[in-house]
């Protein structure tokens, strides 16, 4: 059957559904794809290939609630974690430049609540029951939480350009003892879990004073798991100690994060001081300002990646979806019809193990797409087996068919809708205070040094350099690239790297070096070894005196 088919032609069964992405009109050639845009594109491929398979074996009692049309259309979000009074609300404030409705900062545990800071028309806050039954806002499902939840959850709505591009998730700080599990009210593990499932990146907060990591924290960041890819540290307040207990603090940091986070690479940590009162030890005051822009070029970039990240955790989650149907049609048929159907649930429950790899070899699945053992034996022991579903292979089918050909479709389109849209990046609050002018990151240093200058910043060194001049042999005041080249591999540095050199510093391109240009490439090679990066076209301020008029 061909795409072009002429319309009186009538299509078979299977053949319109093996190009149901391709819309009766696509075969007119009037619409190429039936979806119009990848968030669409992912509604429906969910709505209509992946809720059967999760419904049929009631994923959602065991996993992560329905998926709804707001989890698809919202903004970038940024969940902030970690123990009371590392500066998560002041990190807000910072990123933001603005106070928000509902902001409370202090040492002892303040922000008793989850607040998502997020944009609206006018300042206000509003409350968690009120939120969930919003349906434009993606928080529906935190219902299952329950009152005691509800009670500490509200948003806090203000203009603010920052927030026209991502929404900032704030949590309460996590305690330590008895505190945290039982005051609460509300299983706080689980409500971050659900949060990181739909957040586009989770940063951690550290205090360089109180680097402990306490068990619950431990069980926070553990109840992350699968989501490592999302989740930053910063060690903040990293101001208020010298450089070597710094660097202490930081070996420290890594070794605790490295038996928590079970990955072999090791977790980013941007080290610096997050807010925007004076340094009280500027000593690393050039470390923290890198650390910041390049924290904050990773959270510009979360509008640009949000499609991409929408489709790796459907992916995620029709690979976690595939496996409980395996898992929950597996316990299906092992249940007896009529008697003893009490102890064979025990025994199934204790064997999951078992049942596991019995999955795992015959379905070729990896060990790491199954849910965590102890959890769902906790959650096996109050379902009722009987009325779990046998395999349904068509609905296995219809998803494996979702993730071999639909997803690579809507890759092709990701790509597409990037190409197409402008640069998308968070703009506003902080993000703005380094972008221009001389507070720019870098500026003034490196080949930058002397942007502002009148004189040539090269003259100052030129007498020293003119000394080597001299000694090469130039012939009407110029030398052959071979005579510099003798003095210029002295530097150490690659040859790639000179010629990049040579080719910023042959101004006039007449593959000979007068005292001004051999000047300028000693110049650049001093900047290359002092661990700047050199400019990909020689900056106005560089050029020399006498060949300014050439430009």
């Amino acid at each position: 059957m061909s795409l072009t088919e002429e319309p009186g032609t009538a299509a078979s069964p299977v053949s319109s559904s093996m190009f149901s992405w391709v819309s009766k009109d696509a075969r007119r050639k009037k619409e190429p794809e039936l979806f119009q845009t990848v968030s669409e594109g992912l509604r429906q491929l969910y709505a209509q290939k992946l809720l059967p398979l999760e419904e049929h074996y009631r994923f959602h009692e065991f996993h992560s609630p329905a998926l709804e049309d707001a989890d698809f259309d919202n903004k970038p979000m940024v969940l902030l974690v970690g123990q009371y009074s590392t500066g998560k609300t002041t990190f807000i404030r910072h990123l933001i430049e603005q106070d928000f409705p509902g902001m409370r900062i202090g040492p002892e545990p303040t922000t008793d609540s989850f607040i998502a800071v997020m944009h609206g028309p006018t300042e206000g806050v509003v409350p968690g029951n009120a939120l969930v039954v919003d349906p434009r806002r993606p928080f529906r499902k935190l219902n299952a939480f329950g009152n005691a939840f509800l009670n500490r959850f509200m948003c806090a709505q203000l203009p603010n350009p920052v927030l026209d591009s991502i929404s900032i998730i704030d949590t309460p700080g996590i305690l330590s003892g008895e505190k945290q599990r039982i005051s609460r009210g509300y299983d706080f593990a689980a409500v971050l879990e659900w949060f990181a499932e739909r957040v586009d990146r989770i940063i951690l907060l550290f205090d360089a004073h109180k680097l402990d990591i306490s068990d619950e924290f431990s069980e926070v960041i553990k109840a992350l798991k699968n989501h490592e890819d999302k989740i930053r540290v910063v060690l903040n307040k990293a101001d208020q100690i010298e450089t070597q207990q710094l660097m202490r603090v930081y070996g420290a940091l890594m070794w605790s994060l490295g038996k928590i986070i079970n990955t072999p690479e090791v977790v980013r940590v941007y080290i610096g001081s997050f807010w925007s009162h004076p340094l009280l030890i500027p000593d690393n005051r050039k470390l923290f300002e890198a650390e910041e822009q390049d924290l904050f070029k990773d959270i510009q970039s979360l509008p640009r990646n949000a499609a991409l990240r929408k489709l790796n955790d459907l992916i995620k989650r029709a690979r976690l979806a595939k496996v409980h149907a395996y898992i929950i049609s597996s316990l299906k048929k092992e249940m007896p019809n009529v008697f003893g159907k009490e102890s064979k649930k025990k025994e199934l429950v204790n064997n999951l193990g078992e049942i596991y790899q019995k999955i795992e070899r015959e379905h070729q699945i990896s060990p790491g797409d199954f849910p965590n053992l102890r959890k769902m034996q906790e959650l096996l022991q109050t379902q009722d087996f009987s009325k779990f579903q046998a395999l349904k292979p068509k609905l296995l089918d219809t998803v494996d068919d979702m993730l071999a050909n639909d997803i690579a479709r809507l890759m092709v389109m990701v790509r597409q809708e990037e190409s197409l849209m402008p640069a998308q990046v968070v703009k506003g609050g902080a993000f703005d205070g380094t972008m221009n002018g001389p507070f720019g990151h870098g500026y003034g240093e490196g080949a930058g040094e002397g942007i502002d200058d009148v004189e040539w910043v090269v003259g100052k060194d030129k007498p020293t350099y003119d000394e080597i001049f001299y000694t090469l042999s130039p012939v009407n005041g110029k030398i052959t690239g071979a005579n510099a080249k003798k003095e210029m591999v002295k530097s150490k540095l690659p040859n790639t790297v000179l010629g990049k050199i040579w080719k910023l510093a042959d101004v006039d391109r007449d593959g000979l070096l007068d005292d001004e240009e051999f000047a300028l490439a000693n110049h650049l090679i001093k900047v290359k070894l002092e661990g700047h990066e050199l400019p990909a076209d020689l900056p106005p301020h560089l050029v020399p005196p006498s060949k300014r008029r050439h430009e």
